[in-house]
């Protein structure tokens, strides 16, 4: 029985020993593998200090700086359209006409009853002139000439109405050409030539001003503390991104801030202006919005995809100056477009790796390629035997292949 406990547990010690050796071994094919293998080709980047700007990043909606519905506010025959459809039209330029003859009549009969009641009001005031003369002798009764004044009261006030006539039909007249409010791009025309228009109820035509535009976007009410301090006796620079055309932004200034949050969304808006010289911006347009809040002094920065995922964090591959890498953790701050702010792990000067990182293990060799042609394992052909993955990384290729350390 004895013995065979012995043997049991020599048995039991030789597996452990053998799977020590198994545990320990890709580790040192890895580094044997690192040092004796092809340099691996890859293309690098410096890492770069500089002043950044800190940004609040969102998405928001175009709308026009002003909207102003054009009706008419006489109901005549509408005769003449003076603009096209989705033309540009400046203040005063004429946009309509309305069939005038009715409203010319109006006038003219206005100014004839002017004439007519001024007349009446020369002689009443005579009249009452010369009652006032036969009281004095006692020739006629208070009665009488009270009758005669207020006949000629009466006459200058019907002369007032005849005159506020004649300015209103004036004005009425005046309605009979629509011109344009203010500076804008018209839209399509709601009414045709020839229709009856009818005061203050037909829509003719709407006009949006694109120069200078409105973006409506929100923040989260954590970002409202930072607004207030920055906007504090300053605009705010805000840049407007378009889908497509992001290297090329609209620059505006924050002009609204909202004194309300929003209970549900806890969001508040905002709202900046733009030029727009170009037009580029459109009402209803989406577009990503940047407030620039302030600019961050020597901000270390990498390209992005220098960045790579691993189970303890971000890291990147590090080039050394003996053409070896090394993987670093780093800490990220914020992206930038194509680049990300690194807070910890890298200085200025640095070399990091932005293509080939698949193939490389902690201790590579590497060749540094300026082509965007990095040399890449072929599909099919075995893995490295005993190269143990960096963590985050993939396996790297065979080593057994001969071509896929050359470019």
């Amino acid at each position: 029985m004895r013995l065979w406990m012995l043997k049991v547990g020599g048995v039991l010690s030789g597996l452990a020993l053998l799977s020590g050796c198994a545990k320990e071994s890709p580790t040192a094919a890895a580094g044997k593998a690192a040092g004796q293998g092809p340099p691996v080709p890859v293309l690098v980047a410096p890492v770069v200090q500089r002043d950044v700007p800190v940004e609040l990043r969102t998405f928001g909606n175009v709308e026009a700086n002003l909207t102003v519905t054009v009706r008419a506010q006489i109901t005549g025959t509408l005769m003449t359209i003076y603009f096209r459809e989705g033309q540009n039209v400046k203040k005063g330029d004429r946009l309509f006409s309305i069939d005038p003859r009715p409203f010319d009549a109006a006038l003219r009969q206005a100014e004839a009853n002017v004439a007519r009641d001024k007349a009446n009001l020369e002689n009443a005031i005579k009249e009452a002139q010369r009652q006032k003369e036969l009281l004095a002798k006692g020739i006629i009764s208070q009665g009488d000439y009270d009758a005669a004044q207020t006949a000629s009261d009466a006459l200058s006030a019907t002369l007032s109405a005849d005159k506020a006539a004649i300015e209103r039909a004036k004005i009425d007249l005046s309605y009979c050409s629509i011109s344009s409010p203010i500076d804008g791009r018209a839209g399509a025309w709601l009414v045709h030539a020839g229709n009856l228009v009818r005061a203050n109820d037909s829509t003719l035509v709407t006009i949006d001003q694109v120069r200078p535009i409105q973006a409506g976007f929100s923040l989260l009410e954590e970002a409202l503390c930072d607004i207030q301090k920055e906007s504090a006796g300053r605009k705010l620079e805000v840049l407007a991104l378009i889908a497509g055309r992001e290297q090329e932004p609209e620059k505006g200034e924050l002009t609204f801030i909202d004194n309300t949050v929003d209970r549900t969304t806890g969001k508040f808006l905002l709202k900046a202006t733009f030029p727009n010289p170009q037009e580029r911006l459109w009402p209803g347009l989406f577009v990503n919005i940047v407030v620039v809040l302030r600019e961050q002094p020597g901000a270390i920065l990498i390209p992005s995809r220098a960045i790579q995922p691993g189970q303890k964090g971000k890291f990147v591959f590090v080039v050394k100056p003996d053409q070896t890498v090394e993987d670093r953790l780093i800490t990220i701050d914020r992206p930038i477009n194509s680049e990300t702010v690194i807070s910890k792990g890298l200085a200025a000067g640095e070399r990091v790796v932005v293509d080939g990182q698949l193939r490389l293990v902690p201790g590579a060799k590497v060749v540094v390629k300026t082509s965007l042609e990095v040399a890449k394992p072929a599909e099919g052909k075995a893995p490295v035997e005993g190269k143990a993955p960096v963590e985050g990384n993939a396996p790297a290729p065979a080593s057994g292949s001969k071509g896929a350390g050359k470019s």
